[in-house]
């Protein structure tokens, strides 16, 4: 069965799958760049290779979504998976089920940061950006390998708050709703609570080893995430679209990502008029 790590793009999610698959799928609770690769992303390609489809067309695969997951259960095995796509129907089409899936993590992050390292990620100006974390219609994909891959691994992401909203709302599996910010400034309590969501709904009784655990966050920081992207490169920096010679950095600002210091003030009124009332249920303001 499956477990989703889902949130809205740079808002904790690979971050979070560093602390889960050190724990899970390393030894020694040290983390290395391999491990991130026992949780990866669906949809992708790989998981739509014995079906038939048209890459070209845009969300054509959303009608594979649940017979490429029923192919991943399988294997009778437990499965975690990194999703940015909302939680819901798209051109009538479950993205998941009770059936395929037992819970998620969902990962959300003030917008007001967001924005901040979606610029960065996506090279966009400030209007670009604003229109791109409201836009309902919004979806990504590997702009990169296109040409080979088409829209095969086409993610409907939606806005910021309709990503929040359908995950927090749905009643088919059990959620555990985490703020980024809370992982940041309390990682140890958040990360064992997260760990015993985990053991609950898998019905695992095995005591969890806090030794272990204290490795994983001694190696996750993210000062050590950055110089380890620096000293060695990080599997999931993504080629710029202006420069194809360069990367850039998956590690940007990190803690130091604080919208209060950094943010246009247009920008954070702007937000902040669009998105109030999530912004007031999750305490942001």
């Amino acid at each position: 069965m499956i477990i989703w790590i889902a949130s809205y793009p740079k808002s904790g999610n690979t971050w979070l799958r560093t602390l889960i698959s050190t724990y899970y799928y390393s030894e020694d609770g040290v983390f290395t760049d391999s491990l991130l690769k026992k949780i990866n992303q669906f949809p992708t390609k790989e998981y739509f290779n014995d079906f038939k489809y048209d890459k070209k067309k845009i969300g054509d695969t959303c009608k594979l979504w649940l017979l490429a997951q029923e192919k991943v259960n399988a294997k009778n095995k437990l499965k975690f998976f990194k999703t940015h796509n909302v939680f819901g129907k798209l051109n009538n089409f479950d993205f998941t089920n009770s059936q395929n899936s037992i819970g998620c993590l969902y990962v959300v992050r003030d917008p007001r940061n967001v924005i901040t390292s979606i610029k960065n990620h996506y090279q966009l100006n400030d209007q670009q950006a604003i229109k791109w974390i409201i836009n309902e219609k919004n979806f990504i994909y590997d702009v990169h390998k296109f040409e080979e891959n088409g829209y095969s691994d086409f993610q409907y992401i939606s806005s910021w708050s309709t990503n929040y909203k359908s995950w927090k709302v749905q009643k088919k599996i059990p959620i555990k709703l985490i703020k980024y910010e809370d992982l940041l400034n309390k990682t140890y309590v958040i990360f064992l609570e997260i760990i015993k969501f985990i053991n609950k709904i898998t019905n695992n009784s095995e005591k969890i080893d806090k030794f272990k655990l204290k490795k994983v966050l001694s190696s996750t920081t993210f000062e050590k995430l950055k110089k380890n992207e620096t000293e060695k490169g990080f599997s999931e920096s993504v080629i710029s679209r202006k420069n194809k010679n360069k990367k850039i950095p998956f590690f940007f600002l990190g803690p130091k990502n604080d919208w209060k210091n950094i943010l246009n003030k247009n920008l954070k009124v702007e937000i902040e008029n669009k998105f109030e009332k999530e912004l007031k249920e999750l305490s942001y303001i």
